[in-house]
């Protein structure tokens, strides 16, 4: 039951104003005391919990009866009977042969002749024996050029190799002889001269240079180890005119795990040594002589963390001028680092990376081979190469890549023709018709695209192109550094037995210099260097694959058929037609 105070306190007024009328106003009724033996002192009653399920006293409140639900069967006659089931069978793709050996011959215009042969045999189950033969010569016969321009460059490789469970190691050797001609003479050479002495002068011209090249080299690899690879190679190269370079070179490289970090370390020793008989004007009186000897250690720490990986290191050189007691102590940045931003869709990466390049007489000729065998070797200090980029796929079958770069480097290797002199040329390769290297500081800001599509597994597309802005500080020019290089291939399986590609590339111009040093140039104008013209080269090849063992092909170079200049002065051949077959064998 409740208690109502409002009530109570309501009925105790009414009591106490009735008391208070009757009373009269003058009347005295005295005086009395009270003890109040307890004030009131209200409680609040303590609260009660619901219960979460109350309890029902409804009649409806019974439990329900469990119902029983049967089937009432009875059999159905039936005359259908199934067929028994049948596996499908799958066809399964024939596995082609590995050949293990090859050969390949083929011939054209321009008296051009390709030929590679490949053999490989194993020992046993660990060991093999390879070798590698390779051919390709034309016999010039360029239009409008008056030297001999026939080349040769022909090459074998022999290789032993061992295939263990701990370590795989394999021992080179080979030997490469290139004979190229100097034929690159300046429009007009000799036009004093009566025609019957100019024609003598020609004839006199012998502009042939041979390059000859041994080299020993191994590497052995190590799949549990802290040291991961060894490399080490041996480089004699000479040429026909008393030049000689020998280069080793060692670089073990090392990987362990410090606090769960991957660490790869690389150690390098490269020795360089070489000689030049002569200088360009035949002026000196002993031989050039070169040599450097570079110790470098470049070791990087590897960071993988979510989407992030980061190799984050650093390259120390110390290079010796064994020649001219110049030594110098480099540092290099080698930091690396990726990010997947949407998955393999889209990556970004940014790093800078610098080394320390040595430059050789024998690398130099493999980008160049009509450079007069006068140079002067040195390194090159990469400083820095800042980069960023994205690559990744717009689809399954489609990949690109872009990428900005700003380089720094000092002593940067450039080509450069020649000068001249017409009236005492002296040696076959100082009739304007070869190129010397200088050296540069150079920054170069450069922008590269790639894309790369599988359309199928028929056909295959590519392109790529490069875009370069030079800035120079001593040469006038970036000599022979094109602002645009741009590339492009396409490959596809026209049938099962037929397939074909295109490849184009485009060069843009360049800048040369030659000048005749029997001219006193007093007007500025003649000093302006020389530009050569881009060029749109267009190449294409068609197979036939008669069976597993052998096909015929047919390739066609410079379709455009232009005479364009790779090289001041040195024209290429025009439109080429090669016909040949590759047969594939096993002893």
């Amino acid at each position: 039951m409740k208690i109502n105070f409002k009530n109570i306190i309501a009925l105790v007024l009414f009591v106490t104003f009735q008391f208070s009328f009757a009373q009269k106003k003058e009347e005295n009724i005295g005086t009395e005391v009270v003890n109040v033996v307890k004030p009131y002192t209200p409680t609040i009653s303590d609260a009660f919990k619901i219960k979460e399920t109350p309890v029902l006293d409804d009649e409806g409140n019974t439990k329900k009866e469990t119902i029983k639900y049967t089937i009432f069967s009875f059999p159905v006659a039936s005359t259908f009977t199934p067929s028994k089931g049948k596996a499908e069978g799958v066809e399964k793709e024939e596995q082609k042969h590995l050949f293990q050996n090859y050969a390949t011959f083929g011939g054209g215009n321009y008296g051009i002749v390709n030929a590679e042969l490949f053999v490989n045999q194993e020992l046993d189950n660990n060991s093999y024996v390879g070798g590698m033969f390779r051919h390709l010569s034309s016999q010039g016969s360029i239009k409008g050029v008056e030297l001999d321009n026939k080349f040769y460059d022909t090459s074998i490789d022999l290789t032993y190799g061992i295939h263990e469970r701990d370590l795989s190691w394999n021992l080179d050797l080979g030997y490469q002889n290139q004979i190229y001609n100097w034929y690159g003479m300046p429009v007009g050479y000799g036009n004093g001269l009566t025609p019957n002495d100019r024609a003598s002068l020609i004839a006199g011209i012998n502009p042939q240079q041979s390059y000859n090249n041994i080299y020993l080299g191994s590497k052995i690899e190590f799949n549990e180890s802290i040291v991961k690879e060894a490399i080490v190679k041996f480089d004699h190269f000479s040429d026909a005119f008393g030049s000689s370079e020998n280069r080793f070179y060692v670089r073990p490289s090392f990987q362990f795990d410090i606090n769960d970090r991957e660490v790869k370390t690389n150690v390098i020793v490269d020795y360089l040594s070489g000689s030049f008989k002569k200088d360009y004007w035949n002026t000196n009186v002993n031989p050039i002589k070169y040599g450097y000897t570079n110790f470098g250690i470049a070791s990087t720490f590897v960071m993988n963390e979510d989407d992030w990986t980061v190799h984050l290191g650093a390259g120390i050189f110390y290079s010796m001028d064994n020649q001219n007691s110049n030594n110098k102590f480099y540092i290099y940045p080698q930091i690396n680092a990726s990010y997947k931003v949407v998955g393999d869709l889209m990556i970004f990466y940014a790093g800078a990376e610098g080394n320390l390049e040595q430059n050789t007489y024998s690398d130099f000729v493999s980008e160049n081979p009509f450079l007069s065998p006068t140079l002067n070797i040195a390194p090159t200090d990469k400083q820095y190469d800042i980069f960023a980029g994205l690559k990744g796929k717009i689809i399954n079958n489609v990949s690109y890549n872009i990428r900005g770069s700003y380089v720094n480097e000092r002593n940067k290797a450039l080509f450069k023709s020649n000068d001249y002199s017409e009236i005492n040329p002296g040696e076959n390769y100082t009739f304007g018709n070869s190129m010397q290297v200088v050296y540069d500081d150079m920054k170069t800001l450069s922008f590269y695209g790639e894309l790369k599509a599988d359309f199928s597994k028929d056909v295959t597309f590519g392109i790529n192109g490069t875009f370069s802005s030079y800035t120079n500080t001593f040469q006038a020019e970036p000599w022979n550094l094109p602002a645009i290089k741009l590339s492009s291939t396409l490959d596809f399986n026209i049938t099962p037995k037929w397939y074909a590609g295109v490849n184009v590339f485009y060069v843009g111009d360049r800048k040369d210099q030659k000048l005749n040093s029997d001219i006193v140039y007093i007007v500025v104008p003649n000093l302006v260097p020389i530009t050569l013209d881009s060029y749109f080269d267009v190449n294409a090849h068609l197979g036939f694959k008669y069976s597993d063992r052998l096909t015929a092909f047919l390739r066609a170079n410079n379709i455009t058929n232009k005479a364009y200049e790779k090289w001041l002065n040195y024209p290429v051949q025009g439109f080429q037609v090669v016909l040949g077959a590759n047969y594939k064998f096993d002893f």
